[in-house]
């Protein structure tokens, strides 16, 4: 009988252990985080200033709901990022099943937020409450990222719990590798939104 794990039960460990998954710490590999990203308007800097105000203010009244946070906070960043325009489309709470070979075990999982181009997934979205860490989140993120069915493509994430972020990127060719952006937050005085954007918006310039 094929056993099936639901994706949030997945840890780093297992996917290594059934899809052979590596983390690589070669910068030349990520470099779409960091390297020449775009400038943040003083208009999209009162924006994000507006978003990070609702979201403090949403956070003394807890628990934050997924839903709230993609509402109050990813919804508006990524309309900001150009992700609601031609050519991107956008789905919600997709399914997805990924098996490993002679493993006779399927796991299944939903996706929060999936941004896609020609059938490219550009960008996998996991959104959590706001008092869920993130590294708990990024297998999950990373099960859907190997669900992706193009070969010859990266598949970019972000894991978010409304006030930090992780951006991830995984490769398949080969042995699958992937590898992690620094952890941003809008917690600091100098909130880290700005960039936050600056690479989601990076990211649709790049691969639009």
């Amino acid at each position: 009988m094929v056993q099936v794990i639901q994706a949030h039960n997945v840890s780093h460990a297992d996917l290594e252990a059934r899809f052979g998954l590596q983390q690589t710490e070669s910068e030349d590999f990520f470099t779409e985080w960091f390297d020449t990203l775009p400038e943040i308007t003083d208009l999209e800097k009162q924006d994000l200033d507006k978003i990070k105000l609702h979201f403090l203010r949403l956070v003394k009244r807890p628990p934050l709901s997924e839903e709230t946070v993609k509402l109050v906070l990813l919804s508006p960043l990524l309309n900001l990022a150009g992700f609601y325009d031609e050519p991107f489309y956008m789905r919600g709470e997709e399914s997805i099943e990924i098996s490993a070979e002679d493993e006779g075990e399927i796991i299944r999982g939903r996706i929060d937020v999936l941004v896609i181009q020609e059938q490219f997934w550009l960008l996998v979205i996991e959104s959590k409450r706001s008092s869920f860490s993130l590294l708990e989140a990024v297998p999950q993120a990373l099960v859907y990222m190997l669900a992706n069915p193009s070969q010859d493509k990266p598949t970019f994430g972000l894991v978010t719990n409304g006030s930090d972020f992780i951006f991830l990127k995984l490769a398949k060719e080969n042995q699958p590798k992937y590898a992690m952006s620094d952890q941003f937050t809008l917690l600091k005085r100098e909130s880290e939104l700005y960039q936050v954007l600056s690479v989601l918006k990076n990211l649709s310039q790049s691969l639009s």
